[in-house]
Parts: C-alpha cells; sequence; structure tokens
C-alpha cells in the first residue's frame, strides 16, 4: 500500500515508548541467548517502570514513495525534524517485528552532561525506526547508530537489548554533549551459551578492538573519553566503557547491580556471587557482563527470573518492620529518604508496583517467522501479571491492553484491572499472594502447555494458507487475552469478597478472625511495651496514676 509522504514519528510510537516521558528510569533487561534456553530460543525479557498507563499497539508494514520524509515529533506533536524514509516499513507487535526482531532498553543517564538537546533522535525513536527497518541484531544495531551519526543523539545513556532468532547483542550508547555530532557507543554480541543482564546502569567494560563478529563500536569511543577526561591511557588501566561513561557510585550499585547480581545469583546458584559489589563494599569485584547459567532455561524459569524481591537473602523485602505486618515487598517512592540527617534508601528489586508492563520475549530460528516471534506480554507488577500470548504474525490485538487512562478507573483496562489486583493485595499481601499465584500458575502453565500444538497447527497452516494462519493465530491471541483480563476481574471481587473488614472468609459468609503474626506482634510490643500490655488484677494501676 501507500503512505502519504510525511509521516509523524508520534503516529508509530509503541507501547513502551509511551513511558518515556514518565521517567522510565527505571527498567530490567535479561538476555538468554539460544544455547543456554531450554528450547533453543532466544530471549530477551524487559519491564517498563514508570507511573503511566501503556496502550499496546501494532502498526502493519507500509510502503512509502521514493524520496518520502518522515517527520520527528515530540510527545506534544511539536515538530523537531525530518529524516529519510525507507522504502519499506515491516509490521510491528508491542517491540517485536514481523522478522522476529525484538528490542528493549534500560536508561543508564552515565555522565548528565553528555546529553545533547540538539540531537534529533531519542532513544525510542531509535528502537521504533529500527524495527522498522531491520529483519536481524546486526542489522538493528547499524539502522540505530547510522541514524545517530547522521541525525544527533538526544537521549541519555541508554542499554539496549537486542535479539533476532539466533543472536543477542547489548548495545550501550552515551550522547556527545551540547552540540556535539552522532554518539558514543559499543556493541558486543552474547556469547552462545550465556545469559546477560542490565539495570539502569552501563555493564559493558574491557571490549576487542579487532573482532568485528562479536563487537562494534564508534570511532573515537575512545579518544572522547580521553579528551573529556573520562579515562587516562597513562594509568596502566584498560578502558571500560561503563566506568568512562557511568562511572560507579554506592547509589547506583544499590539501585542497578543489585538487580543484576539477584538474577545471576538464581540462574547460577553454584557461582556463589558475593552481594559485595551492590553494597558498595571497597574492593568488591563488578559482576561478570555474562554468565553460564546452571541449568538450560526455559520459558517457565524466566518468567520467576523476573518475578524477584530478593526473596530468600539477606535483602528480602517480604520480611522485617519495612514489609508491615502481611510481608509486602512494597516500597513507596521516593526510594531515597533522610532521617536524623542520615540518608537511606529502599532496596530496588526487579519486581516494583510501578511497572507499566512487562514482556518475556521468544525468537525461534526453526519456525516461520509469524509462530516463532513470540511475546508473553504483561501489565503492571511482574510478581502479580499474568502473561499472555502474543506472535508477531498476528494482525488484531485483544482490546482491553489498548485501552485506558491515568485519570479514570476502568474495568475494561486491562492495567486497571491487574492494579486493582496488585493493590488490594496490600492489605494482606502474605495471605492473598497464594490466591493470585494460583490463578497465576494456572493460567500461564495452561499457555505454556498449548503452545506446542498452537504453533505445530500454525507452522502448517503457514505452508498453505498464511490468510488462515494469520486468522488462527489472532483469534488465539485475542481470545486468551481477553480471557486473562476476565479471569483476573473476577479475581480482584473475589478478594474484595474473601478479605473483607480484616476478616477472611473460609467459604462465602463464613468469616474468621485472622489478626496478626507473632513476629510482627512482637515489633509492636518492641516499639511500645507497656502501651498494650493487659494488666493482671494484682498489677492493676491505681486511677491517679494513669491520670498522671
Amino acid at each position: 500500500m501507500t503512505r502519504r509522504s510525511t509521516v509523524a514519528l508520534a503516529v508509530i510510537v509503541s507501547v513502551a515508548l509511551t513511558a518515556a516521558t514518565h521517567n522510565a528510569r527505571a527498567c530490567t533487561n535479561l538476555i538468554v541467548t539460544k544455547g543456554a534456553s531450554s528450547d533453543g530460543s532466544v530471549i530477551i525479557t524487559y519491564t517498563c517502570d514508570g507511573e503511566f498507563h501503556p496502550h499496546l499497539r501494532r502498526y502493519p508494514a507500509a510502503d512509502y514513495e521514493p524520496g518520502s520524509m518522515l517527520d520527528i515529533t515530540d510527545w506534544g506533536g511539536k515538530k523537531r525534524g525530518q529524516i529519510k524514509q525507507v522504502e519499506h516499513t515491516y509490521a510491528v507487535v508491542g517491540l517485536m517485528n514481523e522478522h522476529q526482531l525484538v528490542i528493549g532498553e534500560t536508561t543508564f543517564s552515565g555522565r548528565e552532561e553528555l546529553q545533547n538537546p540538539a540531537g534529533m533522535l531519542h532513544y525510542w525513536d531509535l528502537m521504533q525506526l529500527a524495527l522498522k527497518r531491520a529483519k536481524t541484531a546486526r542489522e538493528a544495531i547499524k539502522v540505530m547508530t547510522d541514524l545517530v551519526a547522521e541525525y544527533g543523539y538526544r537521549s541519555t545513556g541508554e542499554s539496549i537489548s537486542i535479539a533476532d532468532p539466533n543472536e543477542a547483542w547489548l548495545l550501550e550508547i552515551i550522547g556527545p554533549g551540547p552540540g556535539g555530532k552522532g554518539a558514543h557507543w559499543v556493541a558486543l554480541r552474547v556469547p552462545d551459551g550465556h545469559i546477560c543482564a542490565h539495570a539502569n546502569k552501563a555493564r559493558i567494560g574491557e571490549f576487542p578492538m579487532d573482532d568485528p563478529d562479536n563487537c562494534m563500536f564508534s570511532d573515537r569511543v575512545i579518544s572522547f573519553a580521553v579528551e573529556r577526561g573520562f579515562y587516562d591511557p597513562g594509568s596502566g588501566e584498560p578502558f571500560r566503557y561503563r566506568d568512562a561513561y557511568c562511572p560507579p557510585t554506592p547509589r547506583n550499585q544499590r539501585y542497578a547491580d543489585a538487580r543484576v547480581w539477584s538474577m545471576f545469583r538464581r540462574a547460577a546458584p553454584s557461582m556463589n556471587l558475593s552481594p559485595g559489589y551492590h553494597r558498595a563494599v571497597d574492593g568488591a569485584t563488578p559482576y561478570p557482563l555474562w554468565i553460564k547459567p546452571d541449568r538450560k532455561l526455559s520459558v517457565a524459569d524466566v518468567f520467576s527470573l523476573m518475578r524477584d524481591h530478593y526473596e530468600g537473602t539477606d535483602f528480602d523485602m517480604t520480611q522485617g518492620v519495612d514489609a508491615g505486618p502481611y510481608g509486602t515487598p512494597n516500597r513507596y517512592r521516593p526510594m531515597n529518604w533522610k532521617v536524623d540527617g542520615h540518608e537511606h534508601v529502599w532496596e530496588r528489586p526487579v519486581s516494583t508496583q510501578q511497572t507499566g508492563f512487562s514482556y518475556v520475549s521468544q525468537s525461534r530460528s526453526w519456525l516461520p517467522d509469524p509462530v516463532g516471534g513470540l511475546l508473553w506480554y504483561g501489565v503492571d507488577d511482574t510478581y502479580t501479571t499474568c502473561y499472555t500470548p502474543l506472535y508477531c504474525g498476528i494482525d488484531a490485538l485483544p482490546e482491553s491492553y489498548t485501552t485506558g487512562k491515568m485519570s479514570a478507573f476502568s474495568w475494561d483496562s486491562a492495567w486497571w484491572t491487574f492494579n486493582f489486583v496488585a493493590n488490594y493485595a496490600n492489605i494482606r499481601y502474605r495471605d492473598m499472594l497464594p490466591d493470585i499465584q494460583a490463578v497465576q500458575r494456572n493460567i500461564e502453565h495452561t499457555y505454556l502447555g498449548l503452545q506446542p500444538a498452537v504453533e505445530k497447527t500454525a507452522a502448517e497452516l503457514a505452508k498453505t494458507d498464511e490468510t488462515l494462519m494469520t486468522r488462527y493465530l489472532t483469534d488465539y491471541c485475542v481470545s486468551h487475552g481477553d480471557m486473562v483480563v476476565d479471569r483476573w476481574r473476577y479475581l480482584g471481587e473475589y478478594l474484595v469478597r474473601k478479605y473483607n473488614d480484616g476478616y477472611v472468609q473460609t467459604e462465602p459468609g463464613r468469616a474468621k478472625e485472622a489478626g496478626y503474626s507473632e513476629e510482627w506482634l512482637r515489633h509492636v510490643i518492641e516499639t511500645r511495651p507497656e502501651q498494650f500490655r493487659l494488666k493482671k488484677k494484682d498489677d492493676a494501676v491505681p486511677e491517679s496514676k494513669l491520670v498522671d
């Protein structure tokens, strides 16, 4: 089909990119190579965290007239400039395109003085343009880096996960400062059989400069750092991208490296990774950029890795007085706070109530693209969401994931429905969580169990009737997405009924007093040992003493 010669980029912004204006510097990515997954999938995870209402979007492939230009606009619709349009763009579902190319990101900010307000392209522009113009991860890196070289880079530092059916890469990029040209970046291929993680802090250290099959980098990535005093060649230390462009601090180590540590320590317990680095212990070694998991990871394993509050460690957020009487792991912003002049900070976990949406992707080389590319998509907190399948070959979306707004609660919105359940659970988190997880496990287990049969049928249809295959996959994804949201509405109503007024109904109409745990009651007594103590008759205090 033919499009107008100029199209505002704001029109093609995907769900993730909506978050960019809502402080999305709080995301988490995990990369699993095909040799590290149990079925040979290349997997990326992405939690897009921030206070915003996501809208899932799909964009069909499109053709443009030669010489067409594309408007680059801000979120208010104001045009920043134009770039050359390509003659054909690929279809995109969320953050995966029709060729199973998938992209995620985390913002590391780094040296904020390197942000270039004169640059035209933000990182979310680059992600969307790459998905529409590239078939492979390598092509996506070239698309993004060529664009910033020509038009300029506008954002702060970014770590970008990029995967296709065969390989996965990590691209880290930062600007040149006001009025500068291009950007300074390094991209590394994650070795097959390994996993990599990043979470709002640059992760690439040393990199080979003579291995183009596995490493790409900008021309002045080192010389620019030398010029700006970020790296001293005479120090005897090798150049490390992360140290030059995102120096470690106790704050960013606690905020970012802790999440990397927790994903790695769960995927490879045998490594016995020390928490020392993310606690800024002097001399502690930074965590490796990638590791081999103790065993190959299934999709269900990856779901689990993205559900984490440091449970079972010294930093377990479900324990202690800060978790309240019912062990809630949620800590409200701001994360930093002061008492008596001393600064403190809450732990920052992978799972957080501030998540807008998340996904776990699969890109698979042995299946036709429309079937092989799959986003397991969820909204709100990863711990209490339920992932529903969205194949990259579908031509429609479940409506409840495409509608809603922050200013008005609606049961028609998937995001609001999941938020209701998650927020209500904070009332009695320890008690309600098993009810939520039972439904979550049942649905996800069912979907994972259906996956081989669904994909076998779709792959067979692809050989004879691609239109019928598209209809089949679309009907499956839309109906099951709708079912998840319907089930979550019922779950919310069930929780309200079961946990009402501090009671717990053992069956409809029959309630019991649940009270508090002994551990919490001891906290209360330690804080105010006499206020709640009931005196024995012989210990009665004279009324005159009470008055005094």
